[in-house]
């Protein structure tokens, strides 16, 4: 009798292993789906913004706007980093995803069209 009961309880045991394995991979699938999906769009959108040719001065406003009370009105730092000579340090594509990812706590992600991401990167490379 105990190898019946050992044969049901193998049976049992891989019945719940098979639904735990489907479940996680089931999981993981999923994860990946979002995952790929949102990188997907995160490249689409730094493609558009890096076509165009942005506007300094324009940038330089949109700086003035949303950025001088972490990075002070000369983009030398207060809360956050002093901001000169950042583009020798990170590309192009590193500061989108900085700027919209808030990648660096205390750092807010913001939500920026691809034409002013575009003007504020031209702004950022006066900061040389």
């Amino acid at each position: 009798m105990s190898t019946s009961s050992s044969t049901a309880a193998e049976r049992n045991f891989k019945r719940e292993f098979l639904k735990i394995s489907l479940i996680v991979f089931g999981v993981l699938l999923i994860c990946f789906s979002i995952f790929f999906l949102n990188h997907h769009e995160n490249n689409k959108y730094i493609i558009a913004t890096l076509e165009l040719n942005g506007s300094a001065e324009e940038g330089d406003a949109l700086f003035k706007m949303n950025c001088v009370g972490c990075h002070g009105i000369t983009a030398r730092g207060l809360v956050g980093p002093d901001l000169h000579s950042i583009t020798k340090r990170l590309n192009d594509k590193q500061i989108i995803k900085q700027v919209t990812g808030g990648l660096t706590p205390p750092m807010p992600s913001f939500e920026i069209d691809p034409v002013n991401m575009s003007n504020l990167l031209k702004y950022l490379h006066t900061l040389e």
